[in-house]
């Protein structure tokens, strides 16, 4: 007989399994020496003092504990196999060549930037002489923006599929068993590389293809239909299947797609600033206590708030985190966060951006579908052109942002690169200054502690998410107007980050395979 009980610990003793095997047993009036049990949930609850809320899986038999399936024992040669194209290596082209190797087909991956190790060279080159690779940098690479940017698993595209089965991918793969019960997993920079060259280790030891260093230029699209890709502007891969999965930053794909006359769509993303607060801080104000516990993680927050109809709301939380560079192009700013496995840097940060809909960039309609982007890249360009040349990123205090005054010192902070102090009151668009500074404002009274002039806000934070939407069929999920053609995860509109992009391009070859049996 399979029960599940619900148990609240002190942090101490969270870990204990003897202890915690008692408190189940004492809870089901029985000897819990005749029970088997495992961690199904496991979240922190700090409300009134922290606590660990967990969910226990309890049988009277071990043999009839739920076991969570060898993934890998499904996968077969496809050295043979009808061909798919995949464009881009993050996790929805990964998860669709992992989903290809378990339904017969042979992928081809196509990656514009390095494999995962030689990117570490471009990610020092941006940080520490502030040099651009526009193919190799935070974005693009394999296994794209994730990788290097914090490795949150956490998702609410249940919908779209089996969570439990990506997670449990990633821990055949290296990933620590525990994401498979915490309730925001998290993996980290320094542990995701290595996941990910093994992921690609599977696709090439079943019979796929990754081909590094490949930027595809050019769709060829005959009577309605895809017919192949050129990559790096001369050689010709012929294809009857595409999956578009390059990410919301591959602004040439958008364009490349807008010149072919194909249908896309303005979408609704994000864009404001990311603020740092030194860790500490953070704990006091969430956990009341000032050192932390050991036995609790770093504490980290979320916060969202309605200004004159639009959202203002915070956007990866980095607790123990640090800020990095994530521009894609020479000439611009972008900020972004990330943490290792660990989550020991004495700093905390998150986005705090503000909703930004078609409707609200009629100064830049145009450039028709198009118009977020452009709004994207001018305010990055802007913010850039502020500057000294270099990726060193504009700061000012919290309570100075608010109060629109020039901080004469900035505090300490996890970015590499450096920051300037700078009037961002003045240099973002006075659109979004005045949304934040109210969302601000009502943060503070949600988040005792919270405004306060330890910390420093630095800006753009501009890339939460794809401004443009690549449209898909309903029922075929390929574009509506080129058989073969899938758009795929965030860069098409439709993930918003790992799990979700990854359940995605499971779904697009789950679909694609069903549409060419029935062809």
């Amino acid at each position: 007989m399979k029960r599940f009980v619900d148990l609240s610990v002190p942090p101490e003793i969270h870990g204990d399994h003897n202890e915690i095997k008692r408190r189940v047993g004492a809870a089901l009036k029985t000897d819990e020496s005749g029970l088997s049990m495992r961690i199904v949930r496991r979240s922190i609850d700090a409300r009134r003092r922290p606590v660990y809320r967990l969910k226990i899986e309890v049988v009277s038999e071990p043999d009839q504990m739920t076991s969570y399936p060898v993934i890998k024992e499904r996968y077969g040669s496809v050295n043979h196999a009808e061909e798919v194209v995949i464009v881009g290596s993050g996790p929805a082209g990964y998860f669709a060549a992992l989903k290809c190797l378990e339904l017969g087909r042979r992928p081809i991956i196509l990656e514009r930037g390095k494999d995962v190790q030689a990117r570490r060279r471009d990610l020092k080159n941006i940080q520490q002489a502030s040099i651009v690779n526009p193919d190799s940098n935070y974005c693009f690479g394999e296994g794209g923006a994730g990788t290097y940017s914090d490795g949150k698993l956490y998702t609410r595209s249940k919908k779209k599929g089996p969570v439990q089965e990506v997670l449990q991918i990633l821990v055949e793969h290296g990933a620590d068993s525990d994401i498979r019960v915490d309730a925001h997993p998290h993996i980290g920079s320094n542990k995701l590389p290595k996941i990910i060259s093994n992921i690609r280790a599977t696709i090439e030891h079943f019979g796929g293809e990754v081909r590094f260093n490949h930027l595809v230029t050019d769709i060829s699209i005959s009577n309605g239909s895809i017919k192949g890709v050129t990559v790096n502007g001369k050689d010709r891969l012929n294809c009857r299947h595409l999956i578009l999965a390059t990410g919301h930053s591959a602004r040439d794909i958008f364009r490349l797609l807008h010149r072919k006359q194909l249908a896309l769509e303005a979408k609704p993303f994000a864009l404001g600033v990311r603020i740092e607060h030194p860790q500490a801080l953070i704990d006091e104000v969430q956990y009341n206590q000032r050192p932390r516990s050991s036995h609790l993680p770093p504490a980290s927050y979320r916060l969202a708030t309605e200004v004159k109809g639009r959202g203002v709301f915070s956007f990866c939380m980095c607790p123990g985190g640090l800020i990095v560079p994530a521009a894609t192009s020479p000439g611009e700013l972008v900020t972004n966060g990330m943490s290792l496995s660990r989550r020991d840097s004495p700093f905390a940060n998150a986005g705090f951006v503000v909703a930004v809909a078609p409707e609200h960039l009629n100064i830049m309609k145009h450039f028709g579908e198009l118009g977020g982007l452009e709004f994207q890249k001018r305010v990055e360009q802007n913010l850039w052109e502020e500057g000294d040349g270099s990726q060193k990123l504009p700061g000012q205090r919290l309570m100075d942002f608010l109060q629109q005054k020039v901080s004469t010192e900035l505090p300490g902070s996890s970015y590499i690169p450096g920051l300037i102090s700078s009037s961002l009151h003045q240099s973002l668009p006075s659109d979004i200054y005045d949304h934040l500074n109210q969302g601000l404002r009502q943060f503070g009274k949600q988040m005792k502690g919270f405004l306060t002039n330890e910390a420093v806000v630095v800006a753009p934070e501009s890339r939460t998410s794809s401004p443009v939407r690549i449209p898909r069929d309903q029922k075929t999920l390929m574009h509506p107007q080129v058989q073969g053609l899938y758009p795929c995860g965030e860069g098409a509109g439709y993930a918003g980050g790992i799990m979700s992009a990854a359940l995605d391009g499971q779904m697009i070859v789950n679909r694609l395979v069903t549409n060419t049996s029935n062809q």
